[in-house]
């Protein structure tokens, strides 16, 4: 009786914590509810204080990573990249709103692909809302490329989402399995998106805009951000490809880049680390905390129950089956959580292959249905409210309930083609 009374409480505690942090009461910050949530589970005995330490260990490879990746987004916004790529994209779309918004998703994937969707929905969002205001443009249809893209192009690479690391923290696929499973998938995916956006913004997209007469050129520091993050890249996919961790490689790479600019330019490094978000860090270490204190009472064996009969329905009715309601959970415990729980279940249950992949697939599409979906879509919303803009959660709704299943079906029919072309 006791136990079980013990096990409902944490259960609770767990629950509470994780809808505090998407409603944000107050609009206090998400770690104080995550947090204290974690806190809690310790002081009140519910889970062992080794438990909480191992869970907290666990997750040092997503710490790199995000301090690698928030410190290149942060050198790349003081230094003008972003500002450059949204107005060399104004500059080339000629006065067509179409051209631009054609270009400005183009620069979300590359983004997105190459620095993570936190990058797109947080750092370029801005960028991007500054740019189209001096083409005296409707800001709307380009900042929900912004969101969207963030997650349609998630899955090109391991490093294009942190969710990544924590679905396959146990087994990353080398690049060259990667590549083969989820290229066609992301192409689907990003082209399915960008089709129903053009068609769902018609209207805002058939007026003219501003031409630009002159080129915004890039700075001499900003061209070595520039150089810096392509050696990034080529770091992280020579890392990949070796099926090495990927976050103590990108720290590093970051750390070196940010030491070299900052001798060049002789500056104090301090202002660019005070920018690194250590709330967001602790947030992910207490999430990293309730997952494990929900898999200690069990919820892991009734996910792993459910995997198997989803498998149990075969391969193209169990795998898309799989990728709806991953898709779909995403948005009622946010993406980051539910990613730690899959990851864990596809470790327990030693599940590969097309199964795995349609978990990963619901996990980076699933948050663009709503804005509960990923920290990353919150903070592009709070970025967009800081801007005087606000898009409720009803609008976000409206274009996502179109974007969503019409990217997470596409991407799910280039992944069983791809398997059906391995003989899988």
């Amino acid at each position: 009786m006791h136990e079980t009374l013990a096990h409902l409480s944490l259960i609770a505690i767990v629950a509470l914590s994780i809808l505090l942090m998407l409603l944000r009461p107050r609009r206090i910050s998400e770690v104080y509810w995550v947090g204290s949530g974690a806190l809690l589970l310790v002081v009140l005995r519910l889970i062992p204080f080794r438990l909480a330490v191992h869970a907290v260990a666990e997750g040092s490879d997503v710490y790199l990573f995000l301090i690698g990746m928030m410190l290149l987004s942060e050198l790349a916004r003081e230094n003008g990249v972003f500002d450059w790529l949204s107005a060399v994209a104004v500059h080339a779309a000629r006065g067509s709103c179409m051209r631009l918004f054609a270009l400005i998703y183009g620069v979300g994937i590359c983004v997105t692909v190459c620095m993570s969707n936190d990058a797109t929905a947080v750092v370029l969002t801005p960028a991007i809302l500054a740019a189209v205001r001096r083409a005296k443009a409707e800001p709307i249809p380009f900042l929900f490329a912004c969101a969207m893209i963030a997650n349609a192009a998630s899955f090109v690479l391991p490093i294009s989402n942190p969710a990544n690391l924590v679905v396959f923290h146990s087994g990353m696929p080398s690049l060259g399995r990667w590549l083969m499973a989820f290229l066609v998938p992301s192409l689907f995916s990003i082209a399915a998106t960008f089709l129903l956006l053009r068609i769902y913004f018609r209207r805002e997209l058939k007026a003219s805009i501003e031409v630009l007469a002159e080129k915004v050129q890039l700075s001499h520091n900003g061209r070595y951000v520039l150089y810096g993050l392509a050696f990034v890249v080529v770091v992280l996919l020579v890392a990949s490809s070796l099926r090495l961790d990927l976050g103590l490689p990108t720290c590093l790479a970051a750390l070196a880049i940010t030491a070299i600019l900052c001798f060049k330019g002789k500056k104090s490094p301090l202002p660019i680390i005070r920018e690194i978000s250590w709330s967001t860090l602790a947030l992910v270490a207490a999430l990293f905390i309730l997952v494990h204190a929900v898999e200690s009472v069990g919820a892991l064996s009734l996910a792993e129950m459910g995997l198997h009969r989803l498998q149990a329905m075969g391969a193209i009715r169990g795998s898309l089956s799989t990728a709806l309601i991953v898709a779909l959970a995403n948005n009622l415990v946010n993406n980051l959580p539910l990613g730690l729980i899959a990851g864990s279940t596809l470790a327990a249950s030693q599940t590969h292959g097309l199964f795995a992949h349609a978990v990963l697939v619901g996990v980076d599409l699933g948050p663009n249905l709503s804005v509960t979906g990923s920290l990353a879509t919150i903070l592009w919303l709070l970025a967009l409210r800081r801007e005087q803009i606000h898009v409720t959660a009803v609008d976000f709704l409206k274009v996502g309930i179109l974007a969503m299943p019409a990217a997470l079906l596409s991407a799910m029919l280039g992944l069983l083609m791809m398997f059906a072309l391995a003989g899988n």
